[in-house]
């Protein structure tokens, strides 16, 4: 059996609940809202969500098995193609568009012919990141 690629409904889950209390719920939170309340659960840390989309997008990659997204500041999270949004917990951006390949289902199907997940790793052709991007010559 393929260990499926990671995205952030499988990545960030609520706490186990505590001796006599009933589980958390987070099966109504939207995929890019749940790293704000998973470091709120699991670090102890308050961040409010953020409140307007900005200009920028980011593009989505898969590094080790997970959809994630880096923010300009350095920090990143694991992010679904579900919720096409990046909203930064460390500096506080607002929700960036993510860029996710036109047919995802397609891209973590070339992913699971890789059997060891540590080695799955995918870039958007079109990302400035991507080491494997071929860059246009420029006529002198």
């Amino acid at each position: 059996m393929s260990i499926p690629v990671i995205r952030a409904e499988t990545f960030y889950l609520p706490p186990p609940p505590r001796r006599g209390q009933p589980p958390m719920d987070w099966s109504g939170v939207a995929a890019a809202e749940l790293v704000y309340l998973y470091a709120a659960h699991r670090m102890g840390r308050r961040l409010t969500l953020p409140s307007a989309p900005v200009p920028d997008s980011y593009f989505a990659q898969v590094n080790q098995n997970r959809w994630v997204a880096s923010c300009v500041c350095g920090s990143a999270a694991v992010v679904s193609p579900a919720d096409a949004r990046y909203g930064c917990t460390e500096c506080g951006y607002g929700w960036a568009t993510l860029i996710f390949p036109e047919d995802v289902d397609a891209v973590e199907a070339g992913l699971l012919l890789e059997p060891r997940p540590h080695l799955r790793n995918w870039w958007h052709d079109d990302d400035p990141a991507n080491p494997y991007r071929v860059e246009e010559e420029v006529a002198p």
